[in-house]
């Protein structure tokens, strides 16, 4: 029998650390597309038993491959030793706490517009205390028209904003075409414990990447109260910060407003880099040492008191409004260029 469109192009990687819980879902729901023919599952050497309930999520039609590392090299590592391993066409990435509804690869392909080398769809945000039943099958309800993505514009929607907590554009999990990724020799910069995503995207459309965003077609991100990207330590936002500071240096061919966009970033992360290292000096030397530490920073003192203020604030209105429902990450927000114009690097 003949296989439809798009069978079996996507490799699909999955960096896991300590995720025996929800790592078998994740990968059933990837062996249920039938554009998948690999699924590469790399346990970065966790301490339960993330590799054996992976295995135990085989479905005997070849496409999983289990890897265990023997020492932790962080997300970036893993899934770079993931997409080493894999050799579909096209990669898909998705994390070992979330899942994929039915259809979403196919949703994806289908909407993309023509010309891309990343394609990615808004995600469905839901948190860990909310189970599967009550996340609404996306289908064919989401119909928003698809946009570019330029460097600019992607790096601006990663700056955190007030209003809009842990909605930054580096959390989307797009499908990335192996020939341009090898075309340009790119992989997850493994000096990233935290961002990771956000600099291998930056880095794509620094090389000409042409990186589309459509509505979301079923992508589900679990929001954990103990996520690794809810809890930032001062070491890893300053990589960020060095990250961005590279780009700033080595990309030479910047417009003033990528340039722009890369340093209200970095100024940004800085800020959120010194918050992180007053409150770890706060947990280990208590509040006068604190203290200490903000006044050698004195122009971060507004962004460190401010935010102090700000989530105590949140923490008593999810208090008051119990558990928080399912969301979208960009929820109407308006962040790139409609696809009907060419995009970047196009004629």
């Amino acid at each position: 029998m003949l296989e439809p469109p798009g069978s079996r192009t996507i490799a699909v990687v999955i960096a896991a650390m300590n995720a025996e819980r929800t790592i078998g879902r994740a990968i059933a729901t990837a062996l249920a597309a039938p554009e998948v023919g690999e699924v590469v599952v790399v346990d970065d050497a966790s301490s339960d038993g993330t590799a054996r309930a992976a295995s135990a999520a085989d479905d005997g039609s070849g496409r999983l491959v289990v890897h265990r590392l023997t020492r932790n090299g962080g997300p970036a590592a893993a899934r770079n030793h993931a997409i080493a391993r894999s050799s579909a066409p096209l990669v898909g990435l998705l994390d070992a706490d979330d899942y994929l509804q039915p259809g979403r690869f196919a949703r994806l392909l289908h909407s993309a517009p023509e010309g891309w080398d990343m394609v990615a769809d808004d995600i469905l945000i839901v948190p860990d205390t909310l189970g599967d039943a009550s996340v609404e099958t996306v289908a064919d309800r989401v119909k928003d028209a698809p946009l570019w993505l330029d460097l600019a514009t992607f790096v601006s929607a990663n700056i955190s904003r007030p209003d809009r907590p842990r909605g930054e554009l580096g959390f989307v999990k797009p499908l990335l075409k192996r020939a341009f990724l090898e075309r340009h020799g790119l992989r997850y910069d493994e000096r990233l414990r935290l961002g990771e995503d956000y600099a291998l995207y930056v880095s794509a459309l620094a090389s000409g990447a042409r990186f589309a965003l459509v509505g979301a077609c079923g992508y589900v991100a679990v929001e954990r109260t103990n996520s690794l990207s809810g809890r930032h330590s001062a070491d890893d936002l300053q990589r960020i910060v060095d990250f961005d500071a590279r780009c700033l240096a080595g990309l030479t061919k910047l417009s003033d407003d990528e340039r722009n966009a890369l340093r209200l970033h970095q100024a940004a992360t800085h800020r959120k880099a010194i918050h992180a290292r007053v409150l770890e000096t706060r947990r280990r030397l208590g509040f006068t040492s604190a203290l200490a530490e903000l006044f050698l920073h004195p122009k971060a003192w507004r962004h460190v008191l401010t935010e102090t203020a700000r989530d105590k604030l949140r923490r008593a209105v999810r208090r008051e409004a119990g558990t928080p429902g399912v969301r979208l990450l960009l929820d109407g927000q308006s962040v790139a260029t409609p696809a009907a114009s060419n995009p970047a690097g196009t004629p």
